[in-house]
């Protein structure tokens, strides 16, 4: 049996783009699946990516500016028990936010990160 039990579910965080998944993946340090919407989420991108996480531990991480609104505001009607994370209005976009900072939400959320970004060590 692997490290997770099959009857916990799966950490997943839905981003926008191909950067933001890049950076959250040198920051984490426990396996975590992310999933890119590129920004918009047709009904067939529902389907194929959104219903097959409805019973894992769905985070969601999105710009903050209006496609990014908009886009959360989506995934809270498809994903309504998924938890939020929020960048700061003045970084506007996941890819512009401070390493740091995105590694404190992170542990504030319960994900174990790279101690390389922890701010004060």
């Amino acid at each position: 049996m692997s490290q997770q039990d099959y009857n916990t579910p799966r950490k997943v965080i839905v981003v926008e783009g191909k950067k933001d998944k890049e950076r959250l993946l040198e920051i984490l340090d426990e396996p975590v699946e992310i999933i890119c919407t590129y920004g918009t989420l047709s009904d067939e991108k529902i389907e194929e990516l959104i219903w097959p996480i409805q019973d894992e531990d769905v985070y969601i991480l999105v710009d903050a500016d209006d496609a990014g609104n908009k886009l959360r505001n989506q995934l809270k009607q498809e994903l309504p028990n998924a938890k939020h994370l929020y960048t700061r209005r003045m970084y506007r976009e996941v890819q512009n936010t401070p390493m740091e900072y995105l590694a404190e939400m992170l542990m504030n959320a319960h994900f174990l990160v790279d101690g390389d970004w922890v701010m004060g060590q």
